[in-house]
């Protein structure tokens, strides 16, 4: 074997005219567009744990077992309307925050109503209006304030929760309700 260089062949080491440098990978478009995805990824991660944290969810009941064996005195609620035939239909003026609601029923007037207004996710936007008899299934309320817009459940309940009206409602858009068992 002899130990000469052949000078004619190209060096792997250098390049020759025919072939074209490689840059290295983190100077190349792919690596980075490959790593993007997974990094983007933790980022999410990490501002839905800020979120989470910031804004706990008021949705989980903390003695839910207690709740759930309360359904069943709400459905008894409900069916005792129904057997009362209690409706109710609802008015109300944003201008003024008066509520006017006409009770229909076969039961006796009660002295007191409270209409609750419930917000599906932020409890603390909650309110309890009481309303007042004025004679003939009449009552009034007054409704400090607007509501923050969205859907409101509306829950209509004498002051001792013998019977439950519900219903649903647009506020602040809708100012008339019906509330049925």
């Amino acid at each position: 074997m002899p130990d000469t260089y052949d000078m004619t062949r190209p060096d792997p080491v250098q390049p020759g005219p025919d072939s074209t440098v490689v840059p290295p990978w983190y100077q190349q478009f792919w690596p980075w567009f490959l790593l993007s995805w997974p990094a983007i990824a933790v980022v999410a991660g990490i501002i839905t744990v800020v979120i989470a944290v910031k804004n706990p969810d008021e949705l989980v009941d903390d003695d839910y077992y207690k709740s759930g064996l309360a359904i069943n005195r709400v459905l008894d609620r409900e069916q005792r309307a129904a057997s009362l035939k209690i409706q109710a239909d609802v008015t109300w003026q944003p201008e003024t925050g008066q509520i006017m609601l006409q009770l229909t029923s076969t039961a006796a007037p009660e002295s007191r109503l409270v209409l609750k207004l419930l917000h599906p996710t932020l409890a603390h936007q909650d309110l309890n209006i009481p309303l007042q008899h004025q004679g003939e299934g009449r009552y009034i309320g007054l409704l400090d304030g607007v509501p923050v817009p969205g859907n409101w459940h509306l829950i209509l309940t004498p002051e001792d929760k013998a019977w439950r009206l519900t219903s649903r409602a647009r506020l602040p858009g809708e100012t008339h309700w019906q509330l049925a068992p």
